[in-house]
């Protein structure tokens, strides 16, 4: 049985999309996406605000189909070589008040076919919040050493994104974590399977899995100057 939230039809819609990455299929099929993929996430999103204040209050759930906690399916082509305009999977981003964009603080969900989700923290930070997070850890190494290797966490997560090749200016090269302090992103993942996406107690169990990075996220957000 699925979740309300996330269904067959959602799967089969992107699968659809992915063979038909064209505006006159989308437009033949806007009902489907609708039905399918934006108002049932939109639900979602409602239904998991008082789960989100649980792990912290200063996060936002909004379910607006612009501006709001839910990606738009449009792609920005502008830059890319890729010039399919359509995404060909569904994104959550439940932001830090203080953050505007996807680079503020967040907890995240992807469902896509074969490559759904669960994902915390910052990805891609402006220079002056990177440079604060990598001076936290290299201030208090036990610290995020403490956090990263909790085993609630390390047996959910795994950490992801891109990182320096050489130590960033003004660290120590020699510092015990200079890897650490080497990312550009800090990223926690936990992927799920399509049935996991689909299971009937999905919000509990999504309320979970974020909980049990709530201190590596608590530990990027102060470091960003933002409250927890």
């Amino acid at each position: 049985m699925s979740n309300p939230y996330i269904t067959p039809s959602l799967f089969s819609f992107f699968r659809d999309l992915k063979k038909n990455n064209d505006r006159d299929w989308f437009n033949a099929n806007r009902t489907r996406y609708l039905e399918s993929v934006r108002d049932p996430l939109l639900q979602l999103i409602t239904d998991f605000g008082p789960l989100l204040s649980s792990i912290s209050p200063h996060f936002l759930a909004i379910p607006k189909a612009n501006g709001g906690s839910l990606f738009r399916i449009y792609r920005d082509v502008r830059f890319s070589k890729n010039k399919d305009p359509y995404k060909t999977h569904a994104g959550v981003h439940f932001r830090h008040e203080a953050g505007k964009n996807a680079h503020a603080p967040g907890f995240y969900l992807h469902i896509e076919l074969g490559a759904a989700f669960i994902a915390l923290g910052l990805w891609q930070p402006e220079m002056s919040v990177l440079t604060n997070i990598r001076r936290t850890i290299a201030d208090d190494p036990d610290l995020w050493t403490e956090i990263i290797s909790e085993k609630d966490f390390s047996d959910t997560y795994n950490l992801e994104g891109s990182s320096l090749k050489r130590p960033p200016k003004g660290f120590d090269a020699e510092h015990p974590l200079i890897d650490e302090i080497k990312r550009k992103d800090f990223i926690a993942v936990s992927r799920i399977s399509k049935d996991e996406a689909m299971a009937p107690d999905f919000l509990v169990n999504l309320a979970e899995t974020w909980g049990r990075g709530r201190r590596f996220a608590e530990f990027l957000t102060l470091a960003s100057g933002h409250p927890f």
